[in-house]
């Protein structure tokens, strides 16, 4: 319990008026030590009418886990049953450098009633978020007395990627799975595997009419076909110092993983098999590509150790020895950054290699901040410069992306918020087409 700068301030003031009672009259001193007494005697007043915290109940609620480019909340309860009067109430939490710190929040605890606090936690990276401590501090009625309680929390929370498109997506499969109970839903289309035979009839493909058969029948039978699955799908990262940059708030590489995972419960769900594959100065990650819904929690926890580097990435290294694993032929999700055409040359190269044995998607992320500063209005000779500087990086990016896709490759440019659903859409477009 210590008093206030209001109580100071109060105090502070009964000096220069003590000396204003002396120079009118010298027999007034005592009115100075008078009006000195009565300050204090407020201030022990609002001190005996401030509450301890032995009259308050505190409780806090941590979250289990956060997800990276989602805000979690640390709720915090204050409450008084005893009768007391109206006090304002301050908190505050230290948190450790993963976590944004969280912003100073206020409220008026009224007896009999309780005050909720909700701490905003963002984090800024994967890994373990840490909380130390919670700061409470309430004055007294007046203001004159504030009173300060340390709660320690000494807590970690696990910062793993986002999976709340997952989950999403994973409500909607359910949904349709609903309608044809537990057995398997096979997708007819324009694939390539042969599902059954049917008798023809007006409208349909003549091309899939199976004249043995119809011969066999003495009558015209044509061939159903549906989609391909058991595909082979590697979720490539680059996992260098550009991919650390942040973009939203988080780094590339967490948009990045969310996408991937995205993607991966997608493949994983319509009988595809996913492999991981994270690579900078050297390989990093490398995991052979598995089947079946209950290998999702595999993948998570594989991305979930992808780490943040600063090495430069050596494409030449990581896309050959990527090329050399890959026995059959298959989708190659390759999600990386690049600054110009010079820094990319290696990159296309190496791509160019890879799109000759199999499909390759190609992923970068949109950076707002450059495309703005290519449109924006200049209101100086420095805005002239940041705008051409832009407008050239803009245009190397262009004649990056045309000279891949010259060489066969789908590229995916998209803003960071919406890269999840450009490359999920990428994917159903070339399984539709039966390009893998």
């Amino acid at each position: 319990m210590r008093p206030t700068f209001r109580a100071f301030v109060l105090f502070a003031a009964g000096i220069p008026l003590s000396f204003v009672f002396i120079l009118i009259d010298e027999t007034l001193w005592p009115l100075g030590l008078g009006y000195l007494a009565f300050i204090m005697t407020v201030v022990g007043i609002d001190a005996i009418r401030t509450p301890p915290f032995r009259a308050l109940t505190f409780t806090t609620d941590i979250p289990q886990t956060l997800y990276i480019g989602e805000t979690g909340s640390l709720n915090a309860t204050l409450s008084s049953n005893r009768d007391y009067p109206p006090i304002g109430v301050e908190t505050v939490c230290d948190a450790g450098p993963n976590l944004k710190p969280p912003p100073r929040l206020n409220g008026i605890l009224r007896a009999g009633e309780r005050i909720d606090f909700d701490l905003p936690l963002v984090p800024r990276r994967r890994g373990l978020a840490e909380l130390h401590r919670i700061w409470l501090r309430w004055y007294g009625p007046m203001q004159l007395i504030e009173r300060v309680h340390i709660e320690s929390l000494d807590r970690t929370i696990p910062v793993v990627p986002n999976i709340r498109a997952v989950q999403s997506a994973a409500l909607k499969f359910s949904a349709w799975d609903a309608f044809f109970g537990v057995k398997v839903q096979r997708q007819q289309g324009d694939g390539t595997e042969f599902d059954a035979l049917r008798e023809y009839m007006a409208g349909l493909d003549h091309r899939s009419i199976d004249w043995k058969h119809s011969a066999r029948h003495h009558k015209l039978v044509c061939k159903e076909f549906r989609t391909e699955r058991n595909h082979q799908i590697v979720l490539a990262f680059d996992t260098g110092h550009l991919m650390s940059g942040t973009l939203a708030g988080i780094p590339k590489l967490d948009h990045a993983i969310n996408a991937a995972l995205l993607l991966g419960y997608t493949s994983l769900r319509v009988g595809d098999r996913v492999g991981v594959f994270g690579f900078d100065s050297e390989v990093r990650l490398r995991a052979e590509p598995f089947g079946g819904i209950q290998g999702f929690p595999r993948l998570q926890r594989l991305t979930s150790e992808i780490e943040y580097r600063q090495d430069e990435t050596n494409f030449t290294l990581g896309l050959v020895e990527l090329l050399g694993r890959l026995k059959r032929r298959s989708l190659i999700v390759l999600q990386t950054d690049f600054v110009d055409t010079i820094t990319a040359e290696l990159m296309v190269e190496n791509v160019q290699r890879l799109a000759a044995r199999h499909v390759v998607i190609f992923v970068t992320m949109r950076d707002p901040e450059l495309h703005t500063a290519v449109d924006a209005r200049p209101a100086s000779i420095r805005d002239v410069n940041r705008s051409v500087i832009a407008d050239s990086f803009v245009r190397d990016r262009l004649v990056v992306f045309e000279r891949l896709r010259r060489l066969g490759v789908h590229c995916v440019d998209a803003p960071s918020n919406r890269i999840g659903a450009d490359l999920l859409n990428r994917y159903m477009t070339i399984k539709r087409q039966e390009l893998i």
